[in-house]
C-alpha cells in the first residue's frame, strides 16, 4: 500500500508542478524577475542566458526535500522526486522539443507536440513582459491543438 501512496504523491506533485509552472511563469519571470527572464524572450546571443538561472530557483525546493525526505523517511522525499521529474520534462519539451537548443529531437510531426509549439511560439511573439499569453508548458488551450489540426487538412 506505501508503494501506491508513494506514486500518487510522485504523480500528484508532478501535476501540481504544471500550476507551479504556470503561476511562476505568469506572475514572477514576467513580474518581479523579468530581468532574469528578458533575454529569454528578446533573443540574447550565447547558450546560456540569464533565463537558465530558474533551473537553479526550480531545483532548490527538490533538493531540499530529497534531503529532507531522505534524512526522516518521509513523503517529502516523493514530493523531491516528483519535482525533478517534472523538471526533466520541463527541459526535455522546453529546451530541447520546442527551442530546439540541441540537434536531436527536431523533426516531430506528433500533433501533441505540434500544438505545444504552436503556443509556445505565440507566447514568444510577446518580445515584452506585459500581454503575455500561454504561460504552461505541457498544458495548453485547445485551440492550439486545433490550428495544428486544420494545418495538417489542408496540407
Amino acid at each position: 500500500m506505501q508503494i501506491v501512496i508513494n506514486i500518487l504523491i510522485i504523480a500528484g506533485t508532478f501535476f501540481f508542478m504544471e500550476f507551479v509552472a504556470w503561476f511562476t511563469h505568469k506572475f514572477v519571470m514576467h513580474g518581479l524577475l523579468w530581468y532574469l527572464h528578458r533575454d529569454h524572450h528578446q533573443g540574447k546571443d550565447g547558450f546560456f542566458k540569464k533565463n537558465d538561472s530558474f533551473f537553479l530557483i526550480f531545483a532548490a525546493p527538490s533538493v531540499y526535500c530529497f534531503v529532507t525526505g531522505s534524512m526522516y523517511h518521509d513523503f517529502r522525499f516523493y514530493i523531491g522526486v516528483g519535482i525533478a521529474l517534472y523538471g526533466l520534462c520541463y527541459f526535455i519539451v522546453h529546451d530541447i522539443i520546442i527551442h530546439q537548443r540541441f540537434s536531436f529531437l527536431r523533426n516531430w510531426n506528433n500533433r501533441y507536440v505540434l500544438g505545444i509549439r504552436r503556443a509556445h511560439k505565440m507566447h514568444h511573439k510577446h518580445l515584452d513582459k506585459e500581454n503575455g499569453e500561454n504561460f504552461g508548458m505541457l498544458i495548453v488551450p485547445m485551440r492550439y491543438f486545433k490550428a495544428t489540426y486544420k494545418d495538417d487538412i489542408l496540407r
